[in-house]
């Protein structure tokens, strides 16, 4: 198997509120989840989906994923970001694996074939945009007087991508150093394997906050 894919939907989602997982925040009538594994199932770039879940909520994950036309498994998450995106690494099957947070709905097949595709030819890979805002410092409520350039400043998004084997010794690695990663690209990098930067998609967001779900909704719209 040439590559999987694994999305993570065990967040807390602590500041969306009310104590709900995100991913099953509706969006046009369906749950976010239904997005992500849609997209993967028509870039054409992997063979399985792996799903991992907040334990206990299996069973909603097959609902969803029963009809989509790819094999989809699903295996629990863990505490931390790192934890679950290690455990589904280690349940795919594929030489490559393209993590994606489960609370980005509006992912492309397109960015997804371009993530796999530079994953290939550099071994790993993240989707990225350039910083367009003034950035500053903020220190005790006021604005920092030192400028911070916005040269070669970027978001990252997902999914990231890179081969299986590297990744999960880049996870252990991280485990032994007792590093606290945001992405699994800070993984890579702390192993020292150099991650190339791919265009992102501006409509790819992660909805975080419950506003966010009207921002999705207005470009779900634009792009139908």
């Amino acid at each position: 198997m040439h590559a999987s894919g694994v999305i993570l939907a065990a967040g807390r989602g602590d500041r969306f509120g009310g104590g709900r997982n995100k991913v099953w925040a509706e969006l046009a009538g369906r749950p976010l989840l239904h997005y992500p594994l849609w997209a993967f199932a028509q870039s054409g770039a992997v063979s399985e989906v792996i799903v991992v879940a907040r334990p206990g909520e299996e069973r909603d994950v097959d609902t969803i994923a029963g009809a989509v036309p790819l094999p989809v498994r699903v295996v629990p998450g863990g505490e931390r970001r790192q934890d679950s995106a290690r455990a589904g690494v280690e349940a795919a099957r594929g030489e490559y694996v393209l993590v994606h947070d489960g609370a980005r709905p509006l992912v492309s097949p397109e960015l997804i074939r371009r993530v796999l595709a530079a994953a290939e030819a550099h071994g790993a890979a993240v989707p990225v945009l350039p910083v367009a805002d003034t950035v500053r410092y903020a220190r005790d409520g006021y604005l920092a007087p030192e400028p911070v350039t916005r040269d070669g400043l970027v978001h990252i998004q997902t999914p990231q991508g890179a081969r299986r084997e590297l990744l999960l010794v880049a996870y252990t690695e991280a485990t032994l150093r007792g590093l606290d990663l945001p992405d699994d690209a800070a993984a890579l990098l702390a192993l020292g394997q150099p991650v190339a930067a791919v265009p992102g998609d501006p409509k790819n967001l992660k909805v975080t906050r419950p506003g966010d779900l009207a921002l999705a909704a207005r470009l779900l719209g634009e792009s139908d």
